[in-house]
């Protein structure tokens, strides 16, 4: 009896043992199942206006509806989006706080800021949600049409440009084109696409290499002449633009993409969730339709597909910091 006894208890304590093991899963399982039970914030690392703003603002109702709570936009600009990207990697991995942003975030600022507020492992790809171009733009008073035209003028006499901060996809992609073209233009970094396109309107910065989608509504307008686009092909809503390549700079290429962070450590039901949520948001035939004509191209990929894509692209991007020996304090 005693050696059966000692079996008994033995067998309990294993038992009790594995239901200890199981507890951490059971409340992760049973706070996904919960989740969401009150709002959810997306951090913005730039201030309204700017092409992250446009999407996630045109999604949010959507992602609503479906989730069920409130998308609380929240714009954080600074340092190049450093500021509002470091407080979402710091943030709890409970899915109630995430960061939407330009690639650049992590494939263009660990490349050029001497010291970064967080690590790029902190912060976990969601999805990639859209693409979209740089569009190279001077006011119609400078007198330009053509990249051409821009580069020998810049020869001539001191010019600027305008970029939404520094480190930005506007600034390096402007490096880039000096770098390749043989000219120099003074840089002046505002703190986000938006206001510095205002700059370029008022004729305060003659030029920017700024969002397209920022951009486009005064291109159409005419009060803002488009030279060129950055990326590998032209925009469909600006098919009469040339790419800088076509424009006369052979190779250049910069493509950019908007991409859904989270904390690292959020579990997979919630990332998953929230990423089906909002990548339905952008699928939807009207919320297509207006990222079109305001060139954004919508992707969606997997977590997966958008590490892929943003480990290439920092290779890239960080060859060219090296190249240009751009460094940010």
């Amino acid at each position: 009896m005693p050696r059966r006894h000692a079996l008994l208890r033995a067998v309990a304590l294993a038992l009790i043992g594995s239901v200890d093991a199981l507890s951490p899963v059971a409340a992760q399982t049973g706070a996904a199942a919960a989740w969401p039970d009150h709002p959810i914030r997306v951090v913005l690392p730039f201030p309204p206006g700017g092409p992250s703003d446009i999407v996630m603002r045109l999604s949010a109702e959507k992602m609503q509806a479906v989730l069920k709570q409130p998308i609380v936009i929240d714009n954080k600009p600074g340092a190049g989006g450093n500021l509002g990207s470091a407080e979402v990697a710091r943030a709890p991995a409970d899915g109630y706080t995430w960061l939407f942003g330009p690639d650049s975030l992590v494939t263009v600022n660990p490349h050029v800021y001497k010291q970064m507020p967080f690590k790029v492992e902190q912060l976990l790809p969601v999805t990639i949600a859209t693409q979209f171009n740089q569009t190279l733009v001077c006011n119609p008073a400078l007198g330009v049409r053509t990249v051409a035209e821009l580069i020998a003028k810049a020869k001539s006499e001191p010019l600027s440009y305008a970029s939404g901060g520094m480190g930005v996809p506007g600034h390096l992609s402007m490096e880039l084109l000096q770098s390749m073209a043989g000219f120099q233009m003074r840089h002046i970094p505002y703190k986000g696409p938006a206001p510095a396109t205002q700059d370029v309107l008022g004729n305060q910065v003659p030029c920017g290499l700024l969002a397209g989608p920022t951009v486009l509504p005064h291109v159409r307008a005419g009060k803002l002449v488009a030279l060129a686009v950055s990326g590998s092909r032209r925009s469909p809503t600006l098919p009469d633009v040339p790419t800088l390549a076509e424009a006369g700079v052979a190779g250049y290429e910069a493509d950019f993409t908007l991409v859904v962070f989270a904390p690292r450590g959020v579990p997979d039901a919630l990332v998953g969730r929230f990423r089906q949520a909002f990548v339905d948001a952008l699928g939807s035939p009207d919320v297509v339709e207006k990222l079109r004509a305001g060139d954004q191209t919508v992707v969606g990929s997997t977590p997966g597909e958008a590490a892929a894509v943003l480990a290439a692209d920092s290779r890239k991007w960080g060859a060219v910091a090296r190249r240009i020996q751009l460094g940010l304090d």
